[in-house]
């Protein structure tokens, strides 16, 4: 039974839509910034078309930040998004290298690495600025929610301390209630007592006469 159970829960662990759900926007971001090196060579080149073609995959590269910090979170996102950026970059730096004469966007080599480099850092960068805002707006939230955790936490126990404070003071006055009872009883007790003591003295002077 046990071993079924510790089957399901790494079924559970490993499950293809799991994995697509955390790391899915991670796998997009990298097909990015992959992407990106079989278009215009020019990344500084503000014409109308290419700028609107860079602007595209910069909101792309912010989107998928901004899912990979929302599901995994900032230092293990930070951590992907990273290694991403490492390993797309070295991918490309071997199809610029071998792939020499399509990839000529300037006449030198290192120029080309240098250019490739930078357009795949740029789109990571804004990957991380997704990262980034998305974390500084949760953080925010949660501040704010936790805010109205602390003011709902201190108006329970404000009011818990009000009613603490009726209730000793209503048992104060059932204490106190209960002392008169009891000294007014012990006064009525004492009274009957020593009024029968009198009629007893009573009684027995008035035998003696007889």
């Amino acid at each position: 039974f046990n071993n079924e159970r510790s089957n399901q829960e790494n079924k559970m662990k490993f499950s293809p839509k799991r994995v697509l759900v955390n790391y899915g926007a991670a796998v997009l971001l990298a097909a990015f910034l992959f992407i990106s090196n079989f278009l215009n060579t020019n990344l500084f080149d503000f014409g109308q078309l290419n700028f609107a073609v860079w602007f595209v995959l910069s909101i792309f590269s912010f989107s998928c930040g901004w899912f990979i910090n929302r599901v995994l979170g900032w230092q293990h996102g930070g951590k992907i998004v990273f290694a991403i950026i490492i390993a797309v970059t070295i991918v490309s730096l071997f199809v610029i290298i071998f792939f020499n004469e399509y990839f000529a966007a300037a006449e030198l080599l290192t120029e080309n690495i240098i250019l490739y480099s930078l357009r795949n850092i740029t789109l990571g960068a804004m990957g991380f600025f997704g990262m980034a805002l998305q974390e500084v707006l949760g953080s925010e939230r949660e501040s704010v929610i936790l805010k109205e955790k602390i003011k709902v936490y201190e108006q329970t126990m404000l009011d818990a301390k009000r009613e603490a404070e009726i209730t000793l003071k209503e048992a104060k006055v059932k204490a106190q209630k209960l002392i008169n009872d009891a000294e007014l009883h012990a006064k009525n007790t004492i009274l009957k007592k020593e009024r029968i003591e009198s009629e007893l003295q009573e009684f027995i002077h008035t035998e003696r006469k007889l």
